[in-house]
């Protein structure tokens, strides 16, 4: 013993340092995504082990409290509708008896005794027969069928068996009941929750992956809680029922069916492992060949240009012939379980038959007894398999119930004070004292910031990649909590501030528009949900919006996809600033509102934000410094802190930061020019060549 645990010690340490490649890595990350993204969950275990199986599990039980009397019901409807179950076999036996009892004694004559009967069976050497009738306990020499008694039992298992079915059906219905409203909960705290999550929860976590959770995840959970908990409550009362009427028939056959346990431990243990390692390797070749499908679908173009079809189709055959492999295998592993779980129930039930007949000859049990034994035999193996099957089901509910539970045990953004003030009806003043802000505390991104925005303003904030532009402007709509300072919105701290009073007098568009599926007026109504129409459509022509709205259908009413990809890029900005104008805010914010659109498209954009900014304190960040000359005030960010501010025409006559990166845009579309003019001239001056050579 000890040298096989010493052995299986030198073992582990190996494996486990044994590094995994690069290309082992990502295609487990791929199967990883390909899994938990699959909208169907049953080919294998979707989200793997859980890490934290027993606290997890009672946690999740924990969430059926509520519902305890519920339960309760389902405890007592399950056990009556098993042991009403467990009897009908016997009760059917006993109709086997009447029926061969009375077939035996219709062929001897009447007017003779049992133990006459008996005894001569003995005296004419048919032993066997003779045990067989000395066991009967109904026999009347010549009397026949009693059809009556026959029918009478015949009744009484068909009541046993509809109300057996009728109290399980209760059961089910009553769990499925408590399980949906348990998984309403579910959701209902689940999104509660990721409403009550700060935004930097989200900058750290991938949207996939937090769909997942909501969606499969919670009903993998579903699926598990419902076909799980009660299937596995009526197997183990069916087990243990059927356990204690087949030792009441006979103990040595109860010997016979329990001898089957260990051949059923072995295949689980043996094919269980290499199932589930199958699968694994299953999904990480889906998760392969996806990627190899959405590489090849989103590169078509540059394929074709390339020539490089042959080469695509040949990486995708190797692939999808490694995924029909590692298919093929799993699924072999997964659909021979049952086949091997069916042998063994027939080597028992021959084994029930042969000892069986033995006994029965040798008068140690009726024929009637047999028949209820192989019944018993059959309900006893069936709920073990499902018991079985189970295993991989509930730990895989589980490994999801954790994933959920990671969601709901995030931190949450500190509540607004129940005591906060009210906001001040002011004309958008923001002023900045000493702020500081970091991501993470050992790299602080903004440090001892302070400038003043008085009304009316427009202010435009420039500086390189990193340097916290979007960042200033998310503190101003509170979505982070500062580390040091204060933000005061018309004299008062936002901090102090509830963040929905804050929001309501901020409006932003982003670089990225976003708009929903529905119609053009309810998108720009998505600003202020009590804007009237008249409102909407002065919104609309204040920004353009009217312009292209008539070339649709439907006009306004024109529904938009999911995607808005039935309009252009440049007019689903346009309704996000007709969204922002509708809400009538205070204080302005465009964040990089015109990177993404052509120039004509642009001049249209700046237009439609004037007309916005008319009366507001705005906040304009933009890369393209051509765009905000005509800014009030112009703060030029580097490393977390203003460097310079000032309007256009003192910044590039300091000659500082902000005038190096105002010619750096014109020197690089210089160059670009440049290049574009040699490659042109280099064309035309090969095309001349071309043409003047002698044609052989």
């Amino acid at each position: 013993m000890s040298a096989e645990k010493t052995k299986t010690s030198r073992r582990r340490p190996g494996r486990a340092e044994r590094e995994l490649t690069a290309e082992e890595k990502l295609e487990i990350e791929l199967g990883e995504a390909a899994r938990l993204s699959a909208d169907d969950w049953s080919g294998g275990v979707a989200p793997g082990k859980a890490a934290h199986f027993g606290p997890s599990f009672k946690r999740l039980l924990g969430m059926l409290k509520p519902y305890s009397w519920a339960l309760i019901l389902v405890t007592l409807l399950g056990s009556l509708g098993v042991v009403l179950a467990v009897l009908s076999p016997k009760v059917l036996g006993e109709a086997t008896n009447i029926l061969f009892e009375g077939v035996v004694s219709s062929s001897i004559p009447a007017g003779v005794t049992k133990d006459q009967v008996v005894q001569g069976l003995v005296d004419s050497g048919q032993q066997d027969l003779a045990n067989i009738v000395q066991a009967m306990q109904n026999f009347v020499p010549g009397a026949g069928v009693d059809f009556i008694a026959l029918s009478r039992v015949l009744l009484i298992v068909l009541a046993l068996y509809f109300a057996s079915s009728l109290l399980m059906w209760i059961q089910g219905y009553v769990m499925n009941v408590v399980m949906v409203r348990v998984m309403w909960r579910m959701r209902e705290q689940v999104e509660a929750k990721i409403n009550r999550l700060p935004l930097s929860y989200f900058d750290k976590v991938q949207r996939g992956d937090l769909i997942s959770r909501v969606t499969n995840d919670i009903d993998n959970i579903t699926q598990m809680m419902q076909q799980s908990l009660s299937q596995a409550l009526t197997s183990v009362l069916t087990v243990v029922g059927v356990l204690i009427m087949m030792i009441t028939i006979s103990w040595p056959l109860t010997l016979v069916v329990l001898v089957s346990f260990p051949l059923m431990a072995v295949l689980f243990g043996v094919i269980g492992p290499r199932s589930q390692a199958a699968f694994g390797i299953q999904w990480r070749k889906v998760g392969r060949l996806n990627a190899r499908v959405e590489e090849s679908f989103s590169g078509h173009a540059l394929v074709k240009v390339f020539g490089r079809e042959h080469a695509s189709r040949e990486a995708f055959r190797v692939e999808n012939e490694e995924l029909y492999e590692a298919s093929f295998k799993a699924q072999f592993l997964a659909n021979i379980m049952q086949p091997a779980m069916m042998f063994i129930g027939n080597l028992t039930y021959v084994g029930i038959a042969v000892f069986g007949a033995l006994m029965v000859a040798g008068g140690q049990l009726r024929l009637g007894d047999v028949q209820a034994f192989i019944q018993y035999s059959q309900q006893f193996t069936q709920p073990l398999a499902q018991l079985g099957g189970m295993a991989a089901v509930v730990q895989s509910g589980t490994a999801s119930a954790e994933r959920v539970f990671e969601i709901l045990d995030v931190p949450e953004q500190e509540p607004d004070a129940s005591d906060a003030p009210a906001p001040i009806d002011g004309d958008g003043t923001i002023e900045f004292q000493d702020v500081a802000f970091a991501y993470a505390p050992d790299h602080p991104l903004i440090h001892d910031l302070s400038f003043r925005v008085e009304p009316g303003q427009t202010v435009a904030i420039v500086g390189p990649t990193g340097a916290g532009k979007t960042t200033l402007v998310n503190l101003i709509m509170r979505f982070y909590e500062l580390d040091g300072g204060r933000i005061l919105l018309n004299g008062q701290n936002i901090a102090e501030l509830t963040r929905r009073d804050i929001r309501a007098k901020t409006g932003m568009v982003l670089q990225d528009p976003w708009l929903f599926a529905g119609t053009i007026r309810e998108n720009i109504r998505y600003g202020r949900a009590d804007a009237t129409d008249d409102e909407i459509l002065e919104a609309a022509r204040a920004t353009y919006v009217d312009r292209f709205v008539h070339s649709l259908p439907d006009g306004y009413d024109t529904l938009l996809d999911e995607d808005a990809s039935n309009i252009s890029a440049g007019e689903k900005q346009l309704i996000t600033i007709a969204r922002a104008f509708v809400a009538q805010p205070s204080v302005l914010i465009l964040d990089e509102a015109t990177s993404s659109v052509d120039t004509r498209t642009e001049l249209l954009l700046q237009h439609a934000m004037a007309a916005l900014r008319q009366g507001r304190t705005s906040f304009v960040i933009a890369h393209r410094l051509s765009t905000i000359r005509d800014a009030d005030l112009i703060l030029v960010m580097e490393n977390g802190g203003i460097v310079e501010q000032g309007t256009h025409d003192e910044l590039i006559a300091a000659k500082g930061a902000y005038f190096r990166l105002y010619n750096s845009q014109f020197e690089q579309a210089a160059t670009d020019l440049d290049d574009e003019l040699r490659e042109t001239e280099a064309g035309i001056s090969d095309a001349v060549e071309d043409e003047a050579a002698p044609v052989s």
